[in-house]
């Protein structure tokens, strides 16, 4: 349907002088250029007889008097089964060279859920990592950071919570790539590939080199994936989202071409409304759930930066992967004093799951402290105490570090499921000095230990 003719390009948008036809935010306009490529774009604003738009690629080859057309469906996803096992671009397009039989889209823009329809309580999504388990236990429908750099083991962490929660409760997951480096997005393909866990999960990428417009809409397709098997498969799905940081980043440098007042630092005034639109999305229902784990990226190590705050008041929790935990051999490799759920609670947990993670926190908290102390003074120095402390603190930090099903072909050990109750008990038992005459090593990269 004609909709009117280019009147003005820039570097992000096209301005277009409408015919007299009803177009609105977010609907599609398109041109055929003269190599006879369609080139689409997404009307971001109208004002009387124009409207602008942003390009899905590129503004290249561009220019005025070009006539755009109107497509009669806005942006769209598969919304079908079809999804797992498959890798899309921003757009819902395929891009890993498959093909999908009986496709079946959707738009990826949806209302958030009603609060008639939130489920809250919905029960503990246990992982079966003892580290997260303990420290971090999730709600579904949590929103949980994932804060960590590159080599520290973010992508087999989130391999085996795939793993995990299709063993344990035969649901799949939704992995969008926002903004990161393409190899990253190879990597973890062929890992998955490798492992087993393709068929298990569906990726969506908005690659690092691609326009704003790209890196900005990749979030939305993966949601409309994620809640198709939340609402049609009624599965408790995990999603993962690397890195939602960036998706306020391009939409910033979309609303810096559209020359829109910023606030601080650059962000759109609209950061509160955009970041809400995503994380809102994020529920529980009666019939099933999305919880997510959000890689965010801090800009100069601020955690005090507009965005990041933002996206952190949206969180119920965050697990933090530290090198320094990583370069000790210690797998998975989570700082434990920068990692918080709001679930650690007695009214949630229960007095005795609270407890034992006031105390273990406690003694390592000590375990850092002795540990200067031993470097100038030496361990014979140390009160029986604090030698106490001391050894059974090492046995805890061992114990926390667990080998993982997706890692055994490189480590030969086996990957263990360990449940809460086992977990807790063996706590217990290190805490209260049962296991005293055993080896640390005994406690390292096993299971259970009783």
């Amino acid at each position: 349907m004609a909709a009117g003719k280019i009147i003005s390009v820039s570097e992000l948008n096209i301005e277009v002088l409408l015919n007299g036809i009803s177009v609105k935010k977010r609907d599609i306009l398109y041109t055929i250029d003269e190599k006879g490529r369609k080139r689409r774009f997404e009307v971001a604003e109208t004002s009387g007889k124009t409207a602008r738009a942003i390009p899905f690629d590129s503004v290249y080859g561009l220019r005025r008097g070009m006539d755009m057309e109107l497509e009669e469906e806005g942006l769209s996803a598969e919304y079908s089964e079809n999804a797992l096992g498959h890798v899309f671009d921003s757009y819902g397009n395929l891009i890993d060279g498959g093909q999908l039989e009986n496709s079946r889209t959707r738009s990826v823009y949806r209302s958030p859920l009603l609060m008639s329809e939130v489920e809250t309580g919905g029960g503990i999504l246990w992982t079966g990592i003892k580290v997260l388990d303990f420290f971090a236990p999730m709600e579904k429908g949590f929103k949980m950071g994932l804060l960590g750099g590159a080599g520290v083991g973010k992508t087999v962490l989130i391999k085996e919570l795939i793993n995990n929660v299709y063993k344990g409760f035969q649901s799949n997951s939704v992995f969008i790539g926002v903004g990161e480096r393409s190899r990253e997005g190879q990597e973890l393909y062929d890992e998955m590939k490798e492992s087993g866990l393709l068929d298990k999960i569906s990726m969506v990428f908005g690659q690092m080199g691609e326009n704003s417009m790209a890196r900005s809409k990749a979030v939305f397709s993966g949601l409309t994936i994620a809640e198709y098997l939340r609402d049609e498969k009624h599965q408790d799905v995990l999603l993962f989202i690397d890195n939602i940081y960036r998706f306020v980043q391009a939409s910033s440098e979309i609303s810096a071409d559209m020359n829109r007042m910023p606030i601080e630092n650059g962000y759109p005034s609209n950061l509160e409304s955009m970041v809400s639109e995503i994380e809102e999305r994020i529920n529980s229902t009666p019939e099933g759930s999305i919880t997510s784990f959000q890689a965010i990226y801090i800009p100069a190590d601020d955690m005090t930066d507009e965005a990041v705050q933002t996206i952190t008041t949206h969180l119920d929790g965050q697990v933090t992967l530290s090198r320094r935990v990583a370069e000790k051999g210690l797998y998975p490799a989570v700082d434990v004093f920068h990692t918080r759920s709001s679930l650690i609670d007695i009214e949630k947990v229960g007095e005795r799951h609270y407890r034992l993670v006031e105390t273990v926190l406690q003694y390592l908290a000590r375990y850092e402290e002795l540990e200067e102390i031993i470097a100038v003074l030496g361990i014979e120095e140390l009160s029986n105490e604090d030698k106490q402390i001391f050894y059974r603190s090492r046995k805890l930090r061992n114990y926390f570090t667990q080998p993982m099903s997706v890692a055994e072909n490189f480590t030969g050990i086996p990957g263990v499921y360990v449940t809460i109750g086992d977990i807790l008990d063996d706590v217990e038992g290190i805490l209260s000095g049962e296991w005293d005459d055993v080896d640390e090593a005994e406690f390292f990269m096993i299971g259970t230990y009783r």
